[in-house]
């Protein structure tokens, strides 16, 4: 027997969003009159415990089998109404949402229009609501480990707070040492903090903490499975020094005789072909760069072997793949900073004496290779310093966004000249964005630490070819307070670039399966509500690979990561989506094309039965292979043929 469809419908002014446009009593008397619907209220906030105890009342005492709310965007508030009915004894799959305000009164001008759209959104719910099934969510249990891919400040966090609840994580680091990009830099802004002082605590209890197993010198090859059960492959790459034998005495890289640019020097100093990235690396073991090393160039040398005491060299040494099993990842890969080398006009790599940001960082630096000296490429200290903003930030050319961190950076480096030096700062910027604790105060404490601030972008670094100024760079900038062109000659230039996604950010988003913005990082699920969380269940993403943002930024967002993943691990269980797609094995031909466009890596091929199958816990119900399959042997639970055209048959109305 045919159950009785029993509906009630919900029309929310939402304050003045919805009623500021559409006429909520013409349309509610509107839904009152369409088939099924036994209740047509409307309410100023249907979010409100009020609003939803409105819904749970009527569902009592009408016996309403069905519920549509016509307020906002469903990302807002549809698991909000849906608990609501599944606490009044409707299955959450019998609730509708017909987002009347972004699709609707924000987007139509006409409040007669915008009434008529309300009222064919409402019908096209009913319609599909009529027509919806019950479905039952599934739930999986969820393994207590956690992969944390990035060994910067913000993987490092996110690995303490997890391991310090008694929990096992993997951290999984490219290079040969933890720190990332805040180990190079020599102060932290605005409270002059060391950066090494601070971080180094954290590296030294990542590498000793009993729950972290640290995997350096490594990269993720593989990830599969789902949320609470991921399956990763882990490449170890080869450092052909054994680490167990390794006792740190550095004798290897004294007696090592090739030299060559460093990494973390940003290419201003010089590291042997076996090497520690820098003095406090965790795990203070070397690496031997095979590209470099006269032994594996052309089969001699071997000295760091001969030298070696405790024989911890090894030659044979090859890379080793490592499988591990983990509930939860998060993905903390950091940035790179952007090249200014195509903004030509700056002069760099043209003219001596023009650095980034990055390269200033190691040069003011007491570990970097001028012992923190502030000199010229003469060996001289400079007199005049010009600090150039938003190079690669703000600049449709380049990057669009603000990368957040710059004019901060740069205020620091004023600060650190003018304490080293004797030297004239000149900070020419578009506008100054100090929006964090105590940023503004640092501001105004530059301001009287005498240095000179002038509005405007740079337009042109020259040689000055006046007599007396002569060999001098010349920086032409365009001062909007002034209304006119200012010169200013200067000995070094300091470019403060911005930051961008990792080069290789779009292999790093299809190895974990998820999304990228426009700029490049990666997508978090909710800009707002959800902002380390992604669209694959387990997935988060931290710091400054979501988006530019300083320490503070990061650290807290880190430390949300490891709240998200450790409430799943509390649970031991995670719900899984209950609208997902079935395969009907009759009528599957086996041709593997949904799995091919499949964007959630979510179905397999069943080789024995020769069809395909879905992975309900992996599965998003995107669709995407409902449209695909040549066979018409995939449907979609939740948005069946005939629930998607009874709604367009709503709207048609």
């Amino acid at each position: 027997m045919t159950e009785e469809r029993r509906i009630g419908v919900y029309i929310c002014h939402c304050g003045s969003n919805i009623s500021g446009k559409v006429d909520i009593e013409q349309v509610t008397k509107f839904a009152a009159s369409l088939d099924a619907v036994v209740i047509a209220r409307e309410y100023r906030f249907m979010c409100s415990d009020p609003g939803q105890n409105l819904i749970k009342q009527d569902i009592k005492e009408l016996d309403l089998n069905r519920i549509v709310v016509a307020s906002c965007s469903p990302t807002m508030h549809e698991r909000t109404f849906r608990r609501a009915c599944q606490e009044a004894g409707v299955n959450p799959y019998l609730f509708q949402m017909a987002n009347i305000r972004e699709h609707c009164s924000w987007v139509t001008e006409d409040p007669k229009l915008a009434t008529e759209k309300a009222k064919a959104l409402i019908s096209a719910a009913v319609k599909r609501v009529y027509y919806q099934q019950p479905l039952e969510t599934k739930e999986v249990p969820v393994n207590s480990s956690t992969l944390v891919v990035g060994g910067g400040i913000a993987g490092i966090q996110s690995a303490l707070e997890i391991a310090d609840s008694g929990n096992k994580v993997y951290l999984v680091e490219r290079t040969p040492s933890v720190g990332g990009h805040m180990i190079q830099f020599d102060k932290t802004f605005p409270t002059l903090d060391c950066s090494a002082c601070i971080l180094t605590p954290k590296m030294t209890q990542v590498g000793s903490h009993p729950n972290i197993e640290l995997i350096t010198y490594s990269e993720v090859e593989e990830v599969s499975g789902f949320v609470g059960n991921f399956n990763v492959k882990i490449r170890k790459k080869a450092r052909y020094v054994n680490a167990d034998k390794c006792t740190g005495c550095k004798i290897c890289q004294e007696k090592c005789p090739w030299k060559v640019d460093s990494e973390f020097e940003v290419s201003m100093g010089k590291r042997k072909a076996i090497y520690v990235p820098f003095d406090q690396a965790v795990p203070n073991v070397p690496v031997i760069d095979t590209e470099n090393c006269a032994y594996f160039k052309n089969g001699k040398c071997r000295l760091c072997e001969k030298f070696c005491e405790v024989g911890a060299i090894d030659f044979e040494q090859k890379d080793e793949l490592v499988d591990i099993e983990v509930g939860a990842i998060i993905v903390a890969t950091g940035f790179e900073v952007f090249n200014p080398e195509p903004i030509s006009q700056y002069g760099y790599k043209k003219f001596d004496n023009v650095v980034t940001g990055l390269e200033f960082e190691r040069l003011v630096n007491s570990a970097g290779p001028t012992g923190g000296e502030i000199v010229l490429k003469d060996g001289t200290a400079p007199k005049s310093v010009v600090i150039v903003h938003c190079v690669g930030s703000r600049d449709k050319n380049y990057h669009e966004y603000c990368s957040r961190v710059c004019c901060m950076y740069s205020l620091k480096y004023a600060h650190l000249i003018k304490e080293k030096t004797d030297a004239d700062v000149y900070q020419m910027y578009i506008d100054m964005r100090c929006f964090g604790k105590g940023y503004e105060e640092f501001y105004d404490r530059l301001s009287e630490e005498g240095v000179n601030f002038i509005r405007g972008k740079v337009a042109e670094v020259t040689k000055n070819t006046v007599t007396e100024e002569e060999g001098k760079l010349l920086v032409s900038v365009d001062d909007t307070l002034l209304g006119n062109i200012v010169k200013v000659p200067a000995d070094m230039i300091i470019l403060s670039i911005g930051l961008e996604p990792q080069a290789d950010a779009s292999t790093v988003a299809r190895l974990f399966n998820i999304s990228r913005s426009a700029d490049g990082f990666f997508l978090e699920k909710h800009p707002k509500l959800d902002p380390v969380a992604t669209t694959t269940d387990g997935v988060f993403v931290v710091g400054c690979c979501q988006g530019p943002k300083d320490i503070p930024d990061t650290v807290a967002q880190a430390s949300a990561a490891a709240a998200r993943v450790l409430a799943m691990i509390s649970k031991g269980v995670v719900e899984v989506e209950a609208a997902t797609a079935i395969i009907d094995e009759n009528l599957c031909s086996g041709c593997q094309i949904c799995k091919l466009v499949c964007p959630y890596t979510a179905i397999n091929y069943i080789q024995d039965k020769e069809v395909c199958e879905v992975n309900e816990a992996l599965c998003k119900g995107c669709g995407t292979c409902v449209g695909g399959c040549p066979s018409d042997a995939i449907s979609l639970k939740h948005f069946t043929n005939e629930q998607i055209m009874a709604e367009l048959e709503g709207l048609l109305v």
